[in-house]
């Protein structure tokens, strides 16, 4: 047998000859041969048992020299023409450009003009101690969900109550401040009725001296209360985007026969984010090393020591004896 002569060939250079010699008809050499009729058919009309060459039968270089590359940047750039009407323009003066080949250089985008776009503003950044809280829907038998998570330092907390309402909202924060270990200065919530009169009531003189229960809530607890703007969801992002998190950790992928489960995993899938999920935010850190280590350059901040309320066996906060071990990847709890 001879070799074959490209990738996609069915035959070589001695079974093309012997088809070529053989006086069979096309369909026992096809069968002897193993191949199609027509690809039979093909090499018993040609003399020779080399490929025809492919391609264009006048080849048409697209490689635009040096001088034409030039001309054509500097053309783009001064008349800032859309891409096809630049290629109209110029192949009267270069025959072979083509659409490809302006790509190619470089400027099938026009260039940035100053004024065009607004500057991009780098965030502002915020000491630990910013909470941003919410309540969804789990649809797990109507459970509420409320989330609090630190701006800065992505530590979370999280609690399922069984109604979303000013008294739950209460509850909530108070078991945040002593969830966390410095000083809450902080809270931003949506417009909720949990979390603040709706906004035609908000002026009236009953709203102004009374006050709504969750803000009489925070300013026991010093701490400033902040209402994110009405229909801009965006701007409550960080729970919105920890929901999605816990509801694809969690409710998505279990079904669970009654709340008991679902608490529990919740509990775990928390603890496990905030002292074992290493955050590319942090730059490697999790929250709770990240919050430890605030505590050594910003003491003033803290309550507590927060290495006293780090999960094992040296943790003088809680009870002696094995502790829980933080893995690296907090999922391996839901799995």
């Amino acid at each position: 047998m001879g070799r074959v002569l490209h990738g996609s060939a069915t035959t070589t250079e001695a079974v093309r000859r012997a088809i070529q010699h053989s006086q069979e008809n096309l369909r026992l050499l096809a069968k002897r041969c193993g191949i199609n009729q027509k690809t039979v058919a093909k090499w018993k009309k040609r003399t020779s048992v080399a490929d025809l060459p492919t391609g264009p039968s006048e080849p048409k270089s697209t490689v635009l020299s040096g001088d034409d590359a030039a001309m054509i940047i500097a053309f783009r750039r001064h008349t800032l023409l859309p891409l096809d009407d630049c290629l109209y323009s110029l192949q009267a003066t270069i025959p072979h450009l083509t659409r490809s080949s302006l790509q190619r250089h470089g400027i099938s985008r026009l260039p940035d003009v100053e004024g065009d776009k607004p500057a991009r503003k780098k965030l502002k950044t915020y000491p630990i101690g910013v909470f941003y809280i919410a309540e969804v829907q789990t649809g797990e038998g109507k459970l509420y969900l409320y989330i609090g998570i630190d701006r800065t330092s992505k530590f979370a907390f999280t609690e399922l109550v069984n109604k979303a309402n000013t008294a739950t909202a209460r509850a909530f924060l108070g078991a945040l401040v002593a969830a966390v270990p410095y000083k809450i200065k902080i809270v931003v919530t949506d417009n909720g009725s949990q979390f603040a009169d709706l906004p035609r009531n908000r002026s009236g003189p009953t709203a102004i001296w009374r006050g709504h229960p969750f803000d009489r809530a925070c300013q026991a607890l010093d701490i400033e209360h902040r209402l994110t703007k009405p229909k801009h969801p965006w701007t409550n992002g960080q729970v919105e985007r920890m929901n999605r998190t816990i509801t694809d950790a969690a409710v998505k992928r279990f079904h669970y026969d009654d709340h008991d489960p679902l608490r529990t995993h919740l509990k775990s899938f928390i603890a496990a984010y905030n002292f074992g999920r290493r955050l590319k935010t942090l730059k490697g850190l999790t929250p709770y090393e990240f919050i430890c280590k605030r505590w050594t350059i910003e003491p003033e901040r803290f309550i507590i020591d927060p290495i006293q309320q780090m999960p094992g066996s040296n943790n003088r906060a809680g009870t002696s004896g094995a502790g829980f071990a933080p893995p690296a990847d907090p999922y391996w709890l839901l799995r």
